[in-house]
C-alpha cells in the first residue's frame, strides 16, 4: 500500500475539535501482519499536550457540576454509538494490533456493557453522615480529582481506554488520552463517537504521540491531577518520579507473571483447555496470561505432552481470517524480545518442546509471527519463569505438594492474576486464599467483567478498575463539619 492509498488521520482531538498538531509530525501505523504501514497518523508534541490539558482544565468546572444522571446519559449514548460502530472499530483495532478478527469482535462487543456499567455508577458517588454529638452535623462528600491523564498500552487499546475513560468521565473528571504510539488509530475513532454523544468540548481529548515526548510531558504537567496508566512496571516507576512535583494521584495496572496451578485431582482436560488458551491468547500479549504453568508431578508428563500437541494445532495466520486463533506480535520490537527469551530459556537449560521460531512461510514472512512456544523441565528460578515475556511462551514447572505450589506461585515480584484447578473444594478455598494476586480464578481463567474489581498486588500495580469501586480512584473524599450551635469559645478573653 502506498502512502497515497493509506487512510490518513491528520488531526488530534482537542477541545471538541479536530486540530492539526502544533509541534508534532505524522507517522505510519504499522500493520503487524504485513510489517508495512497501513495508516498515516498525526503525532503530537508537548505543545499539543499543553493545549489539551488547558482544554480539560477549562472544561472541568462545568463537567464536575453536571449532575450524575446527566453524565450517565452521555455515557449511555456513547455505549449505543459504540455498539453501532462495532464493525468499524473491530476492523481498525484488528488491523492496528494484529489481533484475530474473531477475538476482536467478541472483545469489543463486551465493552458496550462496560460503558453502561460506568453510566450506572455516575449518580452513585454517595457520601456518608458521621454521627458525633448534637453540637455538629458531620458528613463526607465524594468529589472528582480533576484532570486525568490516561495512558494506555498497545496490546488492548480500546479496552484499557474504556476502563479509564469510562470511570473518569462518570466520576466528573475530564480526560487527556495518550494512546500507545504503536496502535494510535482506534482512539481517534472513539473520539468521534464521544463528540457525537454530546460530551462538552474539552471533557475528552486525544493526543497521539510517543511516550518520550507526549507521555512524559503529560505525566509531569502541573495541571494534570491524576495519571491512570496500564503498561510495564518499569515505566510505572519512572512515572512516580516524573509526576511527583505536584503530588499527582496514580492508578497503575502493571505487569504480571501469573501462576496457573493444575493439581492432579483437577479435571485435567478442562484445565488444559484453559491453560493453553491463556498461554497463547493475544499472541501472549497480556499481563494476565497464565504463562507460568505449575503442574502437580503425577500429571506433569501428561500436561507437557498435551501442551506440545496443542501448541502445534494453534492456527496462526492473518488476523482477518475467521479461522485463525493467533495473529502476530503487535510490533517488531516485541517479536525480537520474544525470540530473545527463547534463546534465554535454552541457555538456562529448559527443554524446548514446541515452537520457538519466527514463522516465515508464504504469506506470513513479512509479518511479526512467532510459533506458540512451550518450555518444560523448567524451574521457578529461571528468567523465563520470572520475567514478563509478552509472547506466546508457556513455561511448565512441576511441583510435589500444595505448600510448594503456593510458595512458587507467590515467589514473584508480580501479583496481578492467578489460576487454580482442583476438584477439592477445601483445597480451592485454602489455596486461593494463600495466593498473592488481585484476581484468582478457580476452575476457569481470565474471567474479567465490568462488575468485578481488577488490579494487582505487589509490582503489578496500585488501585482497582471495574466493580463498584471503579470510580474511587477518580474521587477525593471531603469531610464537612457544620456547627449546630453557632458558638465558638473565646480563647483570649479580657482579664
Amino acid at each position: 500500500m502506498s502512502l497515497s492509498d493509506q487512510p490518513r488521520y491528520d488531526h488530534l482531538f482537542i477541545d471538541g475539535e479536530w486540530v492539526l498538531p502544533l509541534d508534532g509530525e505524522t507517522a505510519e501505523s504499522i500493520d503487524p501482519a504485513t510489517g508495512r504501514g497501513w495508516a498515516t497518523v498525526a503525532m503530537g508534541g508537548p505543545a499539543d499536550v499543553d493545549r489539551a490539558v488547558a482544554a480539560a482544565r477549562a472544561a472541568y468546572p462545568g463537567w464536575r457540576r453536571t449532575p450524575g444522571h446527566v453524565r450517565a446519559a452521555h455515557l449511555r449514548r456513547l455505549a449505543d454509538l459504540f455498539q453501532a460502530a462495532l464493525p468499524e472499530l473491530v476492523a481498525v483495532e484488528s488491523r492496528d494490533t494484529g489481533t484475530p478478527i474473531t477475538d476482536m469482535r467478541g472483545g469489543l462487543a463486551g465493552q458496550v456493557q462496560w460503558y453502561q456499567w460506568f453510566a450506572s455508577l455516575a449518580d452513585k458517588t454517595h457520601g456518608t453522615t458521621v454521627p458525633f454529638d448534637d453540637t455538629v452535623h458531620a458528613f463526607t462528600t465524594r468529589v472528582p480529582v480533576g484532570v486525568v491523564g490516561a495512558i494506555v498500552p498497545w496490546n488492548a487499546p480500546l479496552l484499557t481506554t474504556c476502563l479509564k475513560v469510562g470511570a473518569a468521565l462518570a466520576a466528573g473528571c475530564t480526560v487527556v488520552l495518550k494512546p500507545a504510539e504503536q496502535t494510535p488509530v482506534s482512539a481517534l475513532h472513539l473520539a468521534r463517537l464521544v463528540a457525537e454523544a454530546g460530551f462538552p468540548p474539552g471533557v475528552f481529548n486525544v493526543v497521539n504521540g510517543t511516550g518520550a515526548r507526549v507521555g512524559a510531558h503529560l505525566v509531569a504537567h502541573p495541571d494534570v491531577d491524576k495519571i491512570s496508566f496500564t503498561g510495564s512496571t518499569a515505566t510505572g516507576r519512572r512515572m512516580l518520579v516524573d509526576g511527583s512535583a505536584n503530588l499527582k494521584r496514580f492508578t497503575f495496572e502493571l505487569g504480571g507473571k501469573a501462576p496457573h496451578i493444575i493439581f492432579d485431582d483437577a479435571d485435567v482436560d478442562q484445565a488444559l483447555n484453559a491453560a493453553t488458551a491463556s498461554a497463547f491468547r493475544l499472541c501472549g500479549q497480556s499481563c494476565a496470561l497464565g504463562s507460568r504453568v505449575l503442574v502437580h508431578r503425577p500429571i506433569y508428563d501428561r500436561v507437557v505432552d498435551e501442551f506440545r500437541l496443542r501448541a502445534g494445532r494453534v492456527r496462526v495466520g492473518m488476523p482477518d481470517d475467521e479461522s485463525v486463533r493467533m495473529g502476530p506480535q503487535s510490533h517488531a520490537a516485541q517479536l525480537e524480545k520474544t525470540l530473545s527469551y527463547v534463546d534465554i530459556g535454552r541457555a538456562e537449560g529448559a527443554d524446548l518442546v514446541a515452537g520457538g521460531n519466527r514463522i516465515t512461510r508464504d504469506g506470513l514472512a513479512d509479518g511479526f509471527f512467532v510459533e506458540p512456544t512451550v518450555f518444560a523441565g523448567a524451574t521457578n528460578e529461571m528468567r523465563i519463569a520470572r520475567e514478563e515475556i509478552f509472547g506466546p511462551v508457556a513455561t511448565l514447572i512441576p511441583f510435589d505438594d500444595e505448600d510448594e505450589a503456593v510458595a512458587m506461585a507467590n515467589d514473584t515480584d508480580y501479583g496481578l492474576t492467578a489460576g487454580l484447578w482442583t476438584r477439592d473444594l477445601a483445597r480451592a478455598h485454602r489455596v486461593s486464599n494463600r495466593i498473592d494476586a488481585g484476581s484468582v480464578w478457580v476452575n476457569t481463567y481470565s474471567f474479567v467483567r465490568w462488575n468485578l474489581p481488577y488490579g494487582g498486588f505487589k509490582a503489578s500495580g496500585w488501585g482497582r478498575e471495574n466493580g463498584l469501586d471503579a470510580l474511587a480512584p477518580y474521587l477525593e473524599t471531603r469531610t464537612t463539619v457544620m456547627s449546630l450551635t453557632g458558638t465558638f469559645p473565646d480563647n483570649f478573653p479580657e482579664n
